[in-house]
């Protein structure tokens, strides 16, 4: 099935979308993965689970996991695009049947947010094309990534105070990194939504387009970046990287205890329990 975002007349970038011999859509049940561009040289992760509105739920992000790492160790190619095959919804946020589900002693006991290890470790950028909702999860998720280009459709959020918990991928120590403190804590406290054009103006996102170009547009960047030469590449994204990170670590390792503390609360319970599973009140069509 041809990705929707693809338009027919952009016939250049069409024609050269094949299934990578590395992976092929029909390896997963949650993701599509093909290597893109002139010289097949970008890896293009596409979360595939519209049913769910692209929830975050553990199976979804150790297909990313395996696909990011397999990407980072295969020299012919030089960066990896993340994107959506709906053109409403980039990702809902986390898995509200497996939230049900988990209580606190599982969700620390098993690390509930592992397989995003995966975009920390990754040596070659990652761009996020984000169109639609990018709400909890989703907007964590475009988060981690080194570049996020967004549709003029994009939704950015943290809801989680909203259904009885907190962010817990990043929201708390990633968001205030790029869109300072007061706009952090106004998404985080409130639940509020913010625009592409507004997150533009914050520096939350490098670029907005319209969302029927968005992933043409990442596509073409990647391949930029992948003509690069592959160590310098590596050498400026880690000294970027460092730049913010210096504490991220120990401050991400605190937001996931805290996220996974909510699980005990009662408030959390109502409030998850109140939501229809997996729908959060989106639709896609």
């Amino acid at each position: 099935m041809a990705l929707p975002l693809f338009r027919r007349n952009h016939n250049t970038w069409v024609s050269v979308l094949r299934t990578s011999g590395l992976s092929s859509a029909s390896a997963h049940r949650f993701i599509k993965s093909e290597r893109v561009g002139p010289k097949q040289d970008v890896g293009l992760i596409t979360l595939n689970s519209r049913r769910t509105f692209n929830a975050l739920s553990t199976e979804l992000m150790a297909e990313v996991g395996s696909e990011l790492r397999a990407y980072d160790k295969d020299p012919a190619i030089g960066a990896v695009v993340v994107a959506s095959s709906s053109p409403k919804v980039f990702s809902a946020g986390a898995s509200i049947h497996q939230f049900l589900q988990n209580d606190f002693l599982s969700v620390y006991e098993d690390d509930f947010f592992k397989d995003w290890i995966s975009f920390n470790n990754m040596r070659k950028p990652i761009i996020a094309a984000v169109n639609g909702y990018a709400f909890g999860g989703g907007c964590e998720l475009a988060l981690t990534c080194d570049i996020i280009y967004a549709g003029k459709n994009a939704l950015f959020s943290q809801p989680e105070v909203l259904i009885g918990t907190v962010p817990g991928a990043g929201g708390t120590q990633r968001l205030p990194r790029v869109a300072g403190k007061s706009l952090s804590m106004e998404m985080c406290l409130t639940g509020d939504r913010i625009t592409a054009d507004e997150a533009l103006r914050r520096g939350m996102i490098s670029k907005v387009f319209p969302s029927e170009d968005l992933t043409n547009e990442a596509v073409k960047l990647g391949a930029k970046i992948a003509g690069k030469p592959p160590l310098l590449v590596r050498m400026i994204k880690e000294s970027v990287s460092r730049s913010f990170e210096n504490f991220l670590e120990s401050g991400t390792k605190y937001e996931r205890f805290t996220m996974h503390s909510t699980f005990a609360l009662e408030d959390r319970k109502n409030a998850i329990s109140a939501l229809p599973e997996e729908s959060n009140g989106f639709k896609d069509e």
